[in-house]
């Protein structure tokens, strides 16, 4: 099992300086991805840090996190983009270098700096980025709720932006950056909104390391005015989360020489600080979370006559196609955490044997009663049953089979613990009909224990199918109902032709590990037990 052979989770910490400037009129507005190699030179993305705006010389505050596998050579590749729109694709933005290193080689030397690269032996110009590793060890979090009041005013015409910003001292006695707010505009009394950083990216888990803030009015070229800094440590903060607010002079160092009775400039009130448990996905699973796997099979007219061999679902002479590869691929990986091996197993958009009529939920084996398939071994069995005994016909519904789950991922939440999560995998041509009804059954959805997996067969236009994977903005219900979090994944499989067969599984299996977590974190559900060494 997968679980085992994690050795530890590892943070990296990314700057870059003298990248190229690819926007007239003012610097580049840079972001930093992290690609992981799956073989066949196929990368998936692990990570990405926030974008800054015009900077040449980023400090990424985003950590970039991924588990370390002391045996396995982890290719890794960071690629840096100037980012020029709101869209989370990349491919319309410009790129400014990246590098290709192993995971070991960053851990080896804990710090280094490489030159960046266009292409191979293609230098980006001066370009350099630096990444330090550090093994995360503790599984605590400080959560900070942080306003000002009275700071100075910087701007000609209006109040000042302020943001904040958090250093640790390093045992160079350099200040790294651990946290950035966001920008709070025109407002010199400003909130900020809560925020949660790891304890040891914090301070190294260290209560009494001197921290540093920075108060300063942001700026769109990038020229940030600063309005005042003060030292302090977590103890010190923690006082916020027991008694009273804590409070700290805002101190502009140039102000302080040259005013004689300058007191501040501004005051940066704490008003809450706690440390909580941070658990991870194995966390939750060998603490007791079953993950409960159903599949949803496309029986629509538009995949073609079975009996052709131009049909997606025309079995090839070996027993094959695209849908039992993707059924194969995702079941052997998501097998492991289900202890039952009992798979509910539908097709939808077929005429159903015996009256013909048209279903978007009918149990693979026939059997509504009792869907479950025995193993990955029994949907495939089920699968080629069915095939030739039901009417490929339409409309391609989606919904029905979300709220199927749906409704049995919400019966298990009475338990309020976090004993079960859900997977769907829905495998399809891409031709959805009820595209509304879809997008309001996973907003819905959104706020249960379940995840999505829509795997693409064929060559369509997938469009419609990346409109429900919201990585390109928040998907919205028809009432305008944004989705409580990121809960579908979808993934071509003509990418994975030639790639080996666990590469498929990896995409698509990548982003449900953090889903779970923020499953539960959000209803702040611990594991059913908890690990005796996190009490």
């Amino acid at each position: 099992m997968m679980a085992t052979q994690c050795v530890s989770k590892v943070e990296l910490s990314i700057s870059c300086n003298n990248l190229l400037d690819k926007d007239v009129g003012s610097k580049s507005d840079p972001l930093c991805v992290l690609l992981q190699s799956i073989g066949d030179d196929k990368w998936v993305e692990l990570d990405r840090t926030e974008n800054v705006k015009n900077s040449q010389d980023p400090e990424f505050s985003k950590k970039l996190l991924l588990d370390y596998y002391f045996e396995k050579v982890q290719k890794l590749k960071l690629c840096v983009y100037d980012i020029d729109n709101k869209s989370v694709d990349l491919k319309d933005d410009d790129y400014l270098g990246g590098l290709e290193i192993t995971l070991g080689q960053i851990v080896s030397s804990k710090k280094i700096t490489r030159p960046l690269q266009l292409k191979q032996s293609k230098p980006a110009g001066k370009g350099t980025i630096t990444i330090s590793a550090d093994e995360i060890k503790d599984n605590r979090a400080i959560m900070l709720e942080v306003e000002a009041k009275g700071l100075d005013k910087k701007d000609l015409f209006g109040k000042s932006d302020p943001f904040l910003e958090f250093f640790k001292q390093g045992d160079d006695g350099k200040w790294q950056l651990v946290h950035r707010t966001e920008v709070v505009k025109n407002n010199l009394s400003p909130s900020w909104k809560k925020f949660t950083v790891a304890l040891q990216t914090f301070c190294n888990s260290d209560m009494s390391k001197p921290i540093k803030v920075h108060c300063s009015d942001y700026d769109s070229d990038g020229t940030h005015d600063l309005i005042g800094v003060f030292q302090t440590n977590v103890s010190e903060l923690l006082k916020a989360g027991h008694v009273s607010p804590v409070e700290f002079n805002c101190i502009h160092p140039e102000k302080q020489k040259k005013k004689k009775g300058y007191k501040n400039s501004g005051v940066i009130i704490f008003k809450g600080c706690q440390i909580q448990t941070q658990y991870t996905f194995l966390d939750y699973v060998m603490g007791g979370c079953q993950i409960n796997f159903t599949v949803g099979i496309d029986f629509t007219g538009s995949n073609g006559d079975p009996r052709s061999p131009q049909s997606l679902h025309y079995m090839s002479p070996d027993g094959l196609n695209q849908y039992l590869l993707a059924i194969w691929s995702v079941g052997q990986v998501v097998q492991d955490y289900d202890t039952d091996k009992l798979f509910p197993a539908f097709g939808f958009g077929a005429q159903v044997p015996p009256h013909f009529k048209v279903s978007h939920e009918f149990a693979l084996n026939f059997n509504p009663s009792n869907p479950y398939c025995t193993g990955i071994q029994g949907i495939v069995e089920a699968y080629r049953t069915a095939l030739p005994q039901v009417k490929l016909y339409g409309p391609t519904n989606f919904s029905p089979i979300i709220n199927h789950v749906a409704g049995i991922a919400s019966v298990s939440t009475q338990q309020n613990n976090a004993s079960q999560y859900f997977v769907l995998l829905i495998i399809t041509d891409g031709e959805i009909t009820d595209l509304d009804e879809t997008r309001d059954a996973i907003v819905k959805a959104s706020r249960l224990p379940m995840s999505i997996i829509i795997i693409g067969v064929g060559e369509a236009d997938f469009k419609a199918m990346e409109l429900l994977d919201g990585d390109d903005g928040v998907l919205k219900s028809l009432t305008g109902e944004p989705v409580a979090r990121d809960i579908v994944q979808f993934v071509p499989l003509r990418q994975f032709t030639n790639a080996p067969r666990e590469a498929l599984a990896q995409s698509v299996l990548a982003e449900v590990p953090n889903q779970l977590v923020s499953y539960f974190r959000m209803l702040k559900l611990d594991p059913v037990n908890v690990p005796a060494l996190k009490v």
